[in-house]
C-alpha cells in the first residue's frame, strides 16, 4: 500500500466497530514481540489538558536530552502527528511499514487499537527512552493501557464528555479513567480536579501528587501566555489560557515525581517553548484570530474566560459534534460574543448540521449560517473588521479549518 491507501485503510476500521475490551490490542502486541514492554512511558488519561500536559511533558524531556516518542489524539496538523520522536513526526514511509506489520498481524481491530499497536512497534524499534501516550478515551479498556514499564500516570481534569460510552456521571468516568492505575509508582492529577472524581482516583492510588496551588502566584496571564512562580521558582508558560497554568503545574509535579533527574532551568524553557495546536492558539495578532478546540462544557468554560475578556467583542466562528453537548458550549460562550458564524464541519457525518447550530447560536448572540469554511472564515472577518475573532467547537473543525485560517489571515 502507499500512503494515502494506509490511511484509508485505517479510516475504514471505525472507533467503535468492536466491543471494548484489551484482547485485541493484547493478542496483536504479542506477535509484535511485545514492543510495549522495551521502553519506559508515562500515560496520561482525562477529559481536558491531556494533549497539552503530554505536548509540555515531551518538550521538557526531549530537551533534557532524551529520546522521547509522543502519541496523542486526535490531529490537528496532520495524522501523523499522533506518533512523534523528539516533535517529528512519523513519516510517510515508516508510517506505511509499520501499518503492514500491524495488517500482518491478522488480527481485526478499531482503529484506535490499530494506531496503537503502529506507535508502540514504532517506538520500540527506534529505542526511545520514554514514550509520553495519552488515552483515546476512557482508561480502563483503552488500548493503550497494554503499557509496561509506567513511570507515572497522569489523571488531568475529569469532566463530563462520552457520556454514552463512560458513563453518565463524573464518578462513573473517573472510575473509568482511572483504570490506568495499575503497578506505577506515583499518579499525579490537577490541582482543580472536582471532589468527586478527587475521591475516586484518591481511593485508586497508593501514592498521588496534587500540585499545591498555595505555592502558586501568577505574575501575568495574556494572549501571550504566562509567567507563575511556583514553589519559588519562576516559569514562563508559552500556551495561551489560565487552564494551561493548571496543566504546567501538572507537567511539573509529574517531571519531578516521575524518578528522572531534569534540572529546573530545563523544565523554565521547555515550558516556555512548547507548542500544541489548537488550544487557545494565536493564529493572527492583528486582528486577533484564537483558534481552540474547546468542545465540551469544560473546555468551554475555560474558552469564556478568555472571551470574557474581549468586552464583547469577539466574533464566533463554530462548528460542533451532534452528539456533543453543544448547546452547554453554546450557552457557555456566545453571551461573549457579539456575533456568530456557524458552519457544518466538513468531512464529518457527526457534525451538526450548519443550520441549526445557527438556530442554536442565534439564542445567545446574532448568527449567520456559512456553507463552507473558506465562506465561514470570511463572513466572520467581514463581521469582526479589527475585533478579534474566536474559532471553536470541535477537534475536527479545528484541524480542518487551521490551514485554511493561516492562509487567509497571512495577507492581512
Amino acid at each position: 500500500m502507499n500512503y494515502g491507501e494506509t490511511l484509508n485503510h485505517i479510516h475504514s476500521l471505525g472507533k467503535f466497530s468492536k466491543p471494548a475490551g484489551l484482547d485485541r490490542i493484547t493478542v496483536t502486541l504479542k506477535k509484535l514481540n511485545d514492543p510495549q514492554n522495551n521502553f519506559k512511558s508515562i500515560h496520561i488519561a482525562g477529559t481536558n489538558g491531556k494533549g497539552s500536559v503530554s505536548a509540555m511533558l515531551a518538550k521538557i524531556f526531549s530537551t533534557a536530552g532524551y529520546k522521547i516518542g509522543l502519541f496523542i489524539s486526535p490531529f490537528i496538523i496532520d495524522f501523523r502527528e499522533r506518533i512523534q520522536i523528539n516533535g517529528e513526526f512519523i513519516s510517510e514511509e515508516d508510517l506505511v511499514k509499520y501499518s503492514q506489520r500491524v495488517i500482518d498481524a491478522g488480527v481485526e481491530m478499531t482503529e484506535f487499537e490499530f494506531i496503537t499497536a503502529v506507535a508502540f512497534k514504532y517506538f520500540s524499534d527506534k529505542k526511545c527512552d520514554l514514550v509520553i501516550a495519552e488515552t483515546g478515551l476512557g482508561g480502563r479498556f483503552d488500548a493503550t493501557n497494554t503499557l509496561k514499564n509506567v513511570a507515572a500516570a497522569v489523571i488531568t481534569k475529569i469532566g463530563l464528555d462520552h457520556m454514552g460510552v463512560l458513563g453518565d456521571t463524573v464518578e462513573k468516568i473517573a472510575a473509568e479513567k482511572c483504570g490506568i492505575i495499575k503497578d506505577c509508582p506515583v499518579i499525579v492529577t490537577s490541582p482543580n480536579q472536582r471532589k468527586e472524581a478527587l475521591s475516586v482516583i484518591e481511593s485508586s492510588s497508593k501514592r498521588l501528587v496534587t500540585p499545591d496551588l498555595s505555592q502558586l502566584t501568577v505574575l501575568k496571564c495574556d494572549r501571550d501566555g504566562s509567567a507563575i512562580i511556583y514553589m519559588n521558582r519562576e516559569y514562563e508558560i508559552s500556551l495561551v489560557g489560565e487552564y494551561q497554568i493548571e496543566n504546567a503545574l501538572t507537567a511539573i509535579e509529574t517531571v519531578k515525581n516521575s524518578g528522572y533527574d531534569i534540572p529546573y532551568e530545563t523544565v523554565k524553557k521547555a515550558l516556555a517553548n512548547t507548542f500544541f495546536p489548537a488550544r487557545a492558539e494565536i493564529i493572527s495578532k492583528n486582528p486577533v484570530v484564537v483558534l481552540d478546540g474547546a468542545h465540551n462544557p469544560d473546555g468551554a468554560a475555560e474558552l469564556a474566560k478568555i472571551l470574557e475578556k474581549q468586552n464583547k467583542k469577539a466574533v464566533a466562528l463554530i462548528g460542533v459534534m451532534q452528539d456533543k453537548d453543544y448547546k452547554s458550549v453554546l450557552k457557555t460562550t456566545l453571551p461573549f460574543c457579539r456575533a456568530a458564524v456557524a458552519v457544518t464541519v466538513e468531512n464529518m457525518p457527526r457534525s451538526l448540521d450548519g443550520k441549526t447550530l445557527t438556530l442554536a447560536a442565534a439564542e445567545y448572540c446574532p448568527a449567520k449560517t456559512a456553507e463552507s469554511y473558506d465562506e465561514a472564515i470570511k463572513t466572520a472577518s467581514e463581521i469582526a473588521g479589527n475585533d478579534p475573532v474566536f474559532v471553536f467547537g470541535s477537534l475536527y473543525l479545528a484541524g480542518g479549518i487551521r490551514e485554511k485560517l493561516i492562509d487567509f489571515y497571512k495577507n492581512f
